[in-house]
């Protein structure tokens, strides 16, 4: 099942004999340009981590994973959308390199599913402010139920 206003773009590494090159967030692309540009962090998870779970009230979220293999495990708690109780995961890194835009309000979190430490990147629409943190967070595990485990296909 799909969450209302989650987009995820297939990224395109562009490769030649100096090496490789990948365009994450242009300014001429609408969808990625619905929220602005606040901010550009990078964060890691070592194998099996989990960085799970918490949602931002204001902050529009673009993630991808950089180097590794990563879950990314959304659940959209907003109760006047039309997706409410939805949830997503999407498989971020070597092999599935793409960008997940997601709107406030999607509980998210991360699990490292590869052998190495996992490199994510994140393109937020607004800079952390210290002071007033926007974010709520929830425990990793028990309050939200959300199925982590390997799934083989």
């Amino acid at each position: 099942m799909s969450i209302h206003g989650v987009l995820c773009k297939p990224l395109t590494w562009h490769n030649d004999q100096r090496g490789s090159l990948a365009e994450l967030v242009r300014a001429d692309d609408d969808a990625l340009m619905a929220a602005p540009i606040g901010q550009v962090y990078v964060t890691t998870l070592y194998p099996g981590v989990v960085k799970a779970w918490h949602r931002h009230a204001r902050q529009w979220d673009r993630m991808s994973c950089l180097k590794g293999r990563v879950m990314l495990g959304l659940i959209d708690d907003r109760p006047d959308s039309p997706t409410y109780g939805a949830q997503m995961s999407f498989i971020l890194g070597d092999r599935s390199f793409n960008l997940v835009m997601f709107p406030p309000g999607i509980w998210h979190g991360l699990k490292n599913i590869g052998e190495e430490e996992a490199l994510v990147v994140n393109v937020v629409s607004a800079p952390y402010d210290r002071e007033r943190p926007d974010e709520e967070r929830a425990p990793a595990h028990g309050v939200l139920s959300f199925d982590w485990s390997r799934r083989d296909s």
